[in-house]
């Protein structure tokens, strides 16, 4: 089988828009030098950037080399980046809704093309505000940048991808119209991460965990992803948009798919995809009179974070302050299929919170007592199989095991594989990965229409609900676990969350 890693990439130009924000310089620019250290990109290339400010080639140059100095994830090596890699990229700046902007784009592609002088791809990475997206679309069909007589075109679209199940449905009509759905790589760095890839690994390639990845043995999972940070000068979209939009409709709903798929055919696109959509498409829908036992939501107040005090979310810069957006919420998901039939997915996600963390737990069933009813034992607590994205990327396996000692006393002992020491893994962004599948046209870590579509479906009972009531949101402490009612949502099914503590 080929990998991706083996494979050569074709020669390619990348036009970025929106070159000069945080994203491209915190994540895609390091990733694009990571992969050209690395030897993972074509011999023949270039990049243009684009944005507002008007800027020569070597004034965007010299903008990318205090990025790259300040953000690269590895030993930056200035005459690699001087000599090599600096001169591929070249900066057309103006208005997106200018059709000159992309008459400008489409005569520097050709020229570069033909200085480059073989098939070349032509991508395109939309770095932007969604409100852009459909517009960028519009203007490169316009300008005909789309197509080429030589080669394929892609575009990567970042999240979010639509405000709400209407908006995400008619953006993809939009995007339809100009492209096909192999052309769309909708990105989520979230799975570029490498313990989210390798969950399907380990599902799929060790026989000893398959066969109880399902309702016999598990008694419910746990996904979690918590922040230390606020909102960090993105007040004006995060107050329009809330911890459901920004992070469960995405992230989270994509790392339960891969937890809870089925087996694919294969690892190509389209088969994963599938089965992924299998997933999201047998979740139960939240019933909107009965909210309350299903989600919660919170804010957070002022508090301390890494001993500092930290304001609330309502006195953060250019924040309502009657606002009411969620910057915590906490689901309960059941999916109603053969595997996982009464097994909850308990789904949290939550801004200012005591620690930095995403995690899966697996949780099984407890094991029978019977056995221990003459010995001091009072009670066995449930194994645990524990997939740490972040910060550290391990995965962890707790188990009961005897103390020494003659009485029969247990406790809990714990089997930990970390990434990084065993493969020496490098320190990315999390975007070398998509970037070079997105050069590659593999679209198996991409969402396709029918992904999103579904998991907006999933989460819109929450927008729909909430957005309708003027009920008081819970404020919880910054530097928390969260807001006790999440406690509550686990307690009255006899459960507690692993983690954040």
């Amino acid at each position: 089988m080929t990998t991706t890693l083996s494979r050569q990439a074709t020669p390619f130009i990348l036009t970025i828009f929106g070159a000069t924000g945080d994203l491209t310089r915190r994540l895609i620019l390091p990733a694009i030098y990571n992969l050209a250290v690395d030897g993972r990109l074509p011999e023949k290339f270039a990049i243009i950037g684009s944005a507002l400010p008007e800027m020569t080639d070597e004034q965007f140059q010299a903008f990318l080399t205090e990025a790259i100095e300040k953000f690269c994830t590895v030993e930056f090596d200035r005459g690699f980046w001087t000599e090599k890699l600096a001169p591929s990229f070249h900066y057309s700046g103006g208005n997106f809704g200018d059709p000159e902007l992309f008459k400008n784009l489409s005569e520097r592609s050709e020229a570069l093309e033909e200085k480059i002088g073989d098939s070349c791809l032509r991508l395109f990475y939309f770095a932007v505000a969604p409100n852009h997206f459909a517009t960028l679309s519009d203007q490169i069909a316009a300008a005909g940048l789309h197509k080429s007589s030589s080669s394929d075109a892609r575009v990567i679209i970042e999240k979010p991808f639509g405000y709400d199940l209407n908006s995400a449905t008619e953006l993809n009509r939009q995007l339809l119209k100009v492209w096909q759905e192999n052309q769309l790589y909708r990105i989520d760095h979230y799975l570029g991460k490498e313990t989210v890839q390798n969950l399907l690994v380990f599902r799929f390639a060790n026989g000893i965990f398959e066969p109880i990845w399902n309702r016999n043995f598990i008694d419910h999972v746990q996904i979690t992803v918590a922040e230390t940070v606020g909102v960090e000068g993105r007040e004006k979209y995060y107050d329009r948009s809330g911890a459901v939009r920004d992070m469960m409709q995405n992230h989270l709903l994509q790392l339960m798919a891969y937890v809870g798929m089925e087996v694919p055919n294969s690892f190509d696109a389209d088969p994963v995809r599938d089965k992924k959509s299998e997933l999201l498409e047998a979740i139960r829908d939240i019933p909107a009179a009965r909210l309350g036992e299903f989600a919660v939501r919170g804010q957070y107040g002022e508090g301390y974070i890494g001993g500092q005090k930290v304001a609330g979310y309502r006195h953060e810069p250019d924040v309502n302050p009657d606002s009411s957006t969620e910057t915590y919420v906490a689901i309960k998901l059941w999916v109603d299929n053969w595997r996982w039939s009464g097994v909850p997915f308990y789904l949290r996600t939550g801004k200012r919170l005591l620690k930095r963390e995403a995690e899966i737990v697996i949780v099984f069933k407890h094991a029978p007592e019977v056995v221990f009813r003459t010995t001091p034992v009072d009670a066995l607590s449930p194994n645990r199989l524990i997939f740490n994205i972040q910060p550290e990327q391990t995965i962890e396996l707790d188990f009961l095991a005897k103390e020494p000692g003659p009485v029969m006393q247990i406790q809990k002992a714990n089997m930990a594989f970390d990434y990084h020491n065993q493969f020496k893994a490098s320190r990315g962004t999390g975007y070398e990965r998509l970037l070079r599948d997105f050069m590659l046209g593999d679209l198996t870590l991409f969402s396709r229409s029918d992904l999103i579509e579904e998991a907006w479906r999933v989460v819109q009972p929450l927008l729909s609900g909430w957005e309708s009531k003027a009920e008081r949101i819970p404020i919880y402490e910054a530097g928390s676990s969260g807001p006790a009612e999440a406690d509550e949502l686990l307690s009255r099914d006899g459960r507690e969350w692993f983690g954040i503590e």
